[in-house]
């Protein structure tokens, strides 16, 4: 038997991520710039990483509970209640293993083979993936820039079958930075309602949300009855890589989710709970002053680089939330796969094609501002230089 007999269908079939490719050949690169990487610049601030070592010191190196230690559950529910008006359990709120782990127990617990999951496109990269190894379908709802990159009802109504089961909102939005506001959101409900739709809602990026604060789903009438909320550390507290998440669901779904959990993870790093632990202490002590001032940071970046784009012609959306700029790159006369590859290797700054994040996004490229100014400044120059070498 051929080794490839051995491997699942589903697995063999699934594509190699979009934006890996290009993190490797910059790994190797010198002197390259990468605008390509979905993660904080900043360090962990203190305070989290002593809890973490404070932790270790008291010989807290167990397993927790499966759901995760309780006080963090309860500082999770107070936080989300807090800062978004959501009311959640405890109870029916399980720490993850970050919120990559939270999208991923809950397509598991609800796709049957053949349900369609509604996935915003363009997206995160692995909606669409875990929705298709889930034994469900992907169906691209094809959000624009003219549009603001938002679902609309009309999206959902069009898109929708017989075997539609849920759909997956990720607002503020990677890679666009779209954020959908309340008006915009309470639009979309009556269709979701009508059509008995399932809601799963990765607010990762919740904080960083530059118009006023987040506003969630679940904190609209009904809502929270419908809809799986997934949040985490990396983003706001610049905790990537602690790997910690929530989600937070209705009762029949978490009940679901924590039989896949209790399987395949067990629960979550101690040391890193406890540093989730301390950040949502010492937030709500001082106000999430720090988050506030990194959320300042990012939408100075951002501003700067919209400018810049604009500025070369080429079209960018400004965006309203997360840390990243999705410019079209149409009015080169390239894709972004061509765009991409061609400044990496003349230029050496990487960016991310944008269909990587799904087929809307072909004619863009993901820029992430998450890095300092004199790297972005000197970026902007790098791909003015090309721009201007092919003519544009």
């Amino acid at each position: 038997m051929a080794m490839r007999d051995f491997v699942n269908r589903r697995a063999a079939e699934l594509k190699p991520s979009g934006i890996r490719k290009f993190f490797d050949i910059v790994s190797e690169m010198k002197g390259a710039i990468s605008l390509g990487v979905g993660e904080p610049d900043f360090v962990t601030p203190w305070n989290i990483r002593d809890a973490a070592v404070r932790s270790l010191k008291r010989g807290l190196t167990q397993y927790t509970g499966n759901s995760g230690l309780p006080e963090l559950r309860e500082n999770i529910c107070r936080y989300l209640k807090e800062r978004f008006g959501v009311g959640y359990a405890p109870e029916h709120t399980i720490v993850t293993v970050g919120a990559s782990e939270a999208i991923d127990l809950v397509l598991r617990a609800v796709c049957d083979p053949g349900d369609e999951i509604l996935v915003p496109s363009p997206c995160y990269v692995s909606y669409a993936p875990l929705v298709f190894m889930a034994g469900g379908v992907p169906v691209p709802l094809h959000c624009s820039a003219d549009n603001e990159f938002i679902v609309t009802p009309e999206l959902i109504a069009n898109a929708s079958t017989p075997k539609t089961k849920a759909i997956i909102l990720a607002y503020p939005n990677n890679p666009t930075g779209a954020i959908m506001t309340g008006e915009q959101l309470k639009a979309i409900v009556p269709e979701i309602e009508k059509r008995d739709l399932l809601v799963i809602s990765d607010e990762i990026y919740a904080e960083l949300t530059y118009t006023g604060r987040h506003v969630s789903i679940a904190s609209i009438g009904g809502m929270a009855e419908r809809t799986v909320l997934i949040n985490g550390f990396s983003k706001a507290f610049a905790m990537t890589g602690w790997r910690v998440g929530f989600v937070c669901a209705p009762e029949e779904v978490d009940e679901a989710m924590f039989k896949i959990h209790q399987y395949s993870i067990m629960c979550a790093p101690r040391m890193s709970q406890h540093a989730a632990n301390a950040a949502l202490t010492e937030g709500f002590a001082d106000g999430f002053a720090t988050v506030e001032e990194m959320r300042e940071e990012y939408k100075k970046r951002g501003g700067f680089m919209v400018n810049a784009f604009n500025s070369l012609g080429l079209r960018c959306f400004s965006p309203k939330g997360a840390f990243y700029v999705f410019p079209s790159v149409e009015s080169t006369g390239r894709d972004g796969e061509r765009f991409a590859e061609e400044l990496l290797r003349r230029k050496k700054v990487a960016v991310v094609p944008g269909d990587a994040f799904g087929e809307a996004g072909k004619m863009h490229v993901r820029c992430s501002y998450a890095t300092s100014m004199a790297q972005l400044a000197e970026a902007i120059e790098r791909i003015t230089a090309y721009v201007k070498d092919i003519g544009r």
